[in-house]
């Protein structure tokens, strides 16, 4: 696993390692270190090595540019190094960047084959990030690495079907592509983690990257117009991103300091304890070119832990999911928002309803459910060299 992400934070990564490590394969993850956690660690049976610091606080293109180069390089030469001592069978390289893909050319050259894992389709997300036009050279630029880094690898799993439909129409071939959403594990998001007493408080949270194209400003703004009304209500946001600070000053701003709070993120099997204890989910994405399509697996993991939703009706989410699972709430609009919120909060009957309904859904659509293609995807490809 080659990834510039936090492994213990990264779910979809954390589950194709652990599925590996458990049908019998040495797995290494490649990823990034956060402060206070070792270099180098196994963590259920996956050989976790940490190579580079990262804070998430790019503002600008060149400083979020310059970290992944320097990931680039230095993920290059871990991963030669290790190969050169013994061969890897398969890399699995995370996007973003889609080029990461790049840093196994030489194992590649020696015989390894290549998944390349499309999280995030690049060229929609740093239009979104940092405000740059569809119509740009530098957009024209990321689709075509786009276009070269799947050409380069044996095999590209994108993170859902619109995007599929998308990447094949312009930079790979259908044959060579599978569409994986981020299913949960329910190993560690399940209902039995549900023990939510009644005292008096109404918890709603938000886990996840803290992004402009997230909405949690709007989220913000709309909890800010019924905390008056809701008695007891909370707001937590668990996260880091470049939207933290300005989504501090909005709490300050509109005078929400003892009752919407900002924590630092947790671990995978942490979070998901903490979510299962929360009253309300809520998934408040923007419907723009990137955030209308990216499917969020905070979605499913609600679901998996019994929790009623809140979500923004996303081209992604609609084609996903109708409102016998969930609140819809229209997308960018803090009034709607604010009145599913208040919705949830007055009618929890409904609420149990729609919680009852996902989960029987999720049970369907599960990690478990899809755990089996994916080890068969790596055995043909290892088998097909």
């Amino acid at each position: 696993m080659l990834a510039y992400t936090f492994y213990e934070n990264d779910g979809r990564v954390i589950r194709y390692a652990e599925a590996l490590a458990a049908s019998g394969a040495d797995v290494d993850a490649i990823v990034l270190r956060r402060e206070g956690f070792r270099e180098e660690e196994v963590m259920n049976g996956v050989r976790v090595l940490r190579i580079q610091e990262r804070e998430k606080n790019e503002r600008g293109k060149f400083s979020y540019f310059f970290r992944v180069l320097r990931f680039f390089f230095r993920s290059m030469f871990e991963i030669t190094r290790r190969h050169a001592r013994v061969p890897y069978d398969i890399i699995h390289v995370h996007s973003v960047p889609d080029f990461e893909v790049f840093a196994a050319l030489l194992p590649k050259l020696m015989g390894a084959k290549l998944v390349l894992d499309i999280h995030d389709i690049v060229p929609e997300f740093y239009a979104a990030k940092f405000k740059v036009s569809e119509r740009s050279v530098v957009f024209t630029a990321l689709k075509w690495v786009e276009r070269i880094s799947a050409g380069f690898a044996d095999h590209v799993i994108i993170a859902n079907d619109l995007w599929l439909e998308k990447l094949t129409s312009r930079s790979c071939k259908r044959h060579k592509c599978s569409a994986l959403i981020n299913y949960p594990d329910l190993a560690i998001f399940n209902s039995d983690l549900r023990d939510r007493g009644d005292d008096g408080k109404f918890i709603v949270i938000y886990p996840g990257t803290l992004n402009h194209h997230q909405g949690l400003d709007i989220a913000v703004r709309a909890f800010a117009a019924i905390s008056a009304r809701a008695s007891g209500m909370e707001f937590h946001i668990f996260g880091e991103g470049s939207s933290k600070e300005g989504l501090e000053r909005l709490v300050a701003e509109l005078s929400l300091g003892e009752s919407v709070f900002l924590h630092t993120p947790l671990p995978l099997r942490e979070i998901a304890k903490v979510m299962g204890n929360a009253d309300l989910g809520v998934v408040p994405k923007r419907n723009d070119s990137f955030g209308g399509d990216a499917f969020s697996t905070k979605t499913l993991e609600f679901m998996a832990l019994g929790v009623p939703l809140v979500i923004a009706d996303t081209r992604v989410d609609k084609f996903y999911f109708n409102d016998s699972l969930v609140r819809f709430f229209r997308a960018g609009d803090v009034e709607d928002l604010a009145r599913a919120m208040l919705d949830a909060y007055t009618d929890r009957t409904s609420s149990r309803e729609l919680a009852a309904r996902a989960l029987e859904f999720v049970a369907q659509n599960s990690w478990a459910q899809k755990r089996n293609e994916y080890l068969a995807l790596i055995e043909g490809l290892v088998d097909g060299r």
